[in-house]
């Protein structure tokens, strides 16, 4: 007898259900999760964080999309960010630092059905993690990976990290970092992630857009978010916040989002930049291709039982 993850017991193989056992209720008939439901530890961020935004907006999009608990597939690497999987009350994995990709990637070739949402920070995503981001881009393995980017490591005390702006003092840099920070933005275009948008914390209703476009995309998805560490690096996006006298300017229209060029002319541009897709591609993903590949070995040996299979692996061995 099979047991649905969601706590409900299924029929047996005879199709009758046992005393005392609640039978399944259809998808069509379950009551959409609320937050109380999702909710799980209190989080633990410093009061302020743009990390609480980011996790509130993941929460509605659970509610939106109808996303059941068994369904919730939340994967993070380590950093302040990177704690989202304690908040989730789903299925999800608190990796190691910068291989929550490699993770996440098992996970979206092993079930499909699923959509798995990776989270991290950009020093776990572009210095420790740095390989498997441009390698989970150029595969285009199906997922979204949303990183929250601060510009300074903020779990450790305020470190430089790969996004620290020239001149950023910490204390691995007292003098004023000289380091050519790294675009994120670049960087997933020219790795292959075939959707790239960018928003931030202090705008929830354009983080659900972008979330929402990210999830219906079939391959490798990457958002980079703004989210601001006001213990470490308070201020550094008030350019952006027009609450704060920035601007908060939308990418233009007219722009053809399947132009590699164009998004790489978007990405080029001073902070505070465009917010929104830059760059989406329909590739088929490697799920897609592996699903392929799988139907036409299996259709070599339809019919064959088990045995039969094994031998003729080892004829060829001969």
């Amino acid at each position: 007898m099979s047991k649905l993850s969601f706590g409900y017991e299924a029929l047996d193989r005879t199709g009758t259900l046992n005393v005392g056992e609640v039978p399944p209720v259809p998808d069509s008939e379950r009551v959409g999760l609320k937050k109380k439901d999702i909710a799980a530890d209190h989080p633990t961020w410093c009061p302020g964080c743009g990390d609480f935004s980011v996790l509130a907006i993941y929460f509605k999009l659970i509610e939106q999309r109808k996303i059941w608990h068994e369904n919730i597939t939340t994967v993070a690497g380590i950093g302040c960010s990177s704690r989202f999987p304690y908040f989730v009350q789903g299925h999800g994995v608190h990796f190691i630092h910068g291989r929550a990709l490699p993770y996440a990637s098992g996970v979206s070739l092993s079930r499909p059905d699923l959509h798995v949402f990776a989270f991290g920070g950009d020093g776990d995503a572009f210095s420790i993690g740095g390989n498997h981001f441009t390698h989970t881009a150029r595969k285009n393995i199906r997922m979204t990976y949303l990183v929250m980017d601060n510009w300074v490591y903020g779990l450790t005390k305020k470190q430089t990290s790969p996004t620290s702006p020239l001149g950023f003092k910490s204390k691995t840099d007292a003098w004023g970092s000289f380091d050519r920070p790294i675009n994120p933005m670049k960087q997933a275009i020219a790795a292959g992630a075939t959707f790239v948008a960018r928003t931030t914390h202090t705008n929830p209703k354009h983080l659900l857009e972008m979330m929402d476009a990210a999830m219906d995309h079939k391959g490798f998805s990457f958002i980079q978010c703004l989210s601001e560490c006001v213990e470490f690096y308070e201020g550094a996006f008030d350019a952006s916040n027009p609450r704060k006298g920035g601007s908060f300017e939308t990418v233009p229209e007219d722009h053809d989002v399947t132009d590699e060029i164009a998004a790489y002319k978007l990405a080029d541009e001073g902070f505070p930049g465009k917010f929104g897709i830059y760059y989406k591609n329909d590739r088929p993903s490697k799920n897609e291709q592996e699903e392929a590949l799988g139907e036409k070995m299996r259709a070599k040996v339809q019919g064959l039982e088990d045995w039969q299979i094994l031998q003729k692996n080892f004829d060829r061995m001969k």
